[in-house]
């Protein structure tokens, strides 16, 4: 069982890499980096998440509030991108190029039904609200340098299959490309917390991701080999002065759902997911969800247990 986890988290991490973005020396915004999942090698497509380009947005934090997606026009001139991955012979640094970024818009009404907009959510290790407003934005990115001729695309399974309690793996590089040689990559295992939004948008995981970690993957193990499921959107959130342990995840499905027009522009043609992916059972067990109860007293609250 051992040996079988250690190949299900080769395979995890082989799919992921950190991304990195800079301008010309002068510029007054400073480089940034994240994760990121290699989702096909034929051509070869990376997914991260998008509030990393928020410093070089043309228009600024409002571009966020915008109904369809961004083209690249939509960045400041010359901007390099580079994906930092690592294959056999050791780290390699790529060039890639912007084909877009989209709103996830599943993710984002689940994230506006769970998080009420006066009840002080924060996001990741920002204290602006700018983190927030790109908090359901996703970029793709293409990279000619990891195409391979018999590339496929990344296995995966929708997260509608899910229950809670379930066991994930998640791949992200902490501190995104900072000191790649120890970060890069990096494994973390928990469950699925909760779920919410339609099919499932919406993931709670208590597997530890650092700030860096978003855009990385959330895998789903099987007897086949792992399967993506989802990408981490926020690493942490905070509600007022409290932490809350636990890590946003939004669906790939929902994603590929919402970047159908920009992937049909082009010419990407995504595979749909196999039966037998897609009907991947949960682990046994009862739900928890059923013996336990909120209770309310005045302005305070917790949690209780049904004993009988």
């Amino acid at each position: 069982m051992a040996a079988a986890a250690a190949g299900e988290a080769e395979e995890a991490a082989a799919v992921c890499c950190a991304l990195s973005l800079s301008q010309p020396p002068g510029s007054p915004a400073e480089p940034r980096s994240c994760s990121g999942v290699i989702l096909s090698r034929r051509p070869a497509l990376v997914l991260c998440h998008a509030a990393v380009f928020a410093p070089f947005l043309r228009d600024g934090p409002a571009a966020w509030g915008r109904t369809r997606g961004l083209q690249p026009d939509s960045l400041k001139p010359g901007l390099r991108l580079l994906v930092l991955h690592r294959q056999a012979g050791g780290l390699r640094q790529l060039e890639a190029r912007l084909l877009g970024l989209v709103p996830c818009r599943p993710f984002q009404q689940a994230l506006a039904r769970a998080f009420g907009p006066g009840e002080r959510w924060r996001f990741g290790g920002e204290a602006s609200g700018d983190e927030g407003q790109a908090l359901h934005w996703f970029a793709w990115l293409r990279v000619p340098g990891l195409d391979t001729p018999e590339g496929r695309w990344t296995a995966r399974v929708g997260a509608s299959c899910l229950r809670k309690g379930e066991g994930l793996v998640a791949c992200g590089s902490p501190f995104g490309a900072l000191c790649p040689d120890l970060f890069l990559n990096t494994l973390s295992r928990g469950v699925v917390s909760n779920l919410a939004g339609e099919e499932n948008a919406l993931l709670l995981t208590d597997a530890r991701c650092l700030p860096g970690t978003e855009g990385g993957g959330a895998f789903l193990p099987s007897p086949s080999g792992p399967r993506l499921v989802a990408v981490i959107a926020a690493s942490f959130c905070w509600k007022g002065a409290e932490w809350v342990g636990l890590t946003l995840l939004c669906s790939l499905a929902a994603i590929l759902q919402s970047s159908a027009s920009l992937l049909e522009e082009v010419g990407v043609v995504v595979p749909p997911v196999p039966g037998g992916l897609a009907a991947v059972r949960a682990g046994s067990g009862q739900d928890p969800l059923g013996w336990v109860a909120l209770v309310e007293c005045g302005a305070a609250w917790g949690s209780g247990v049904l004993l009988a």
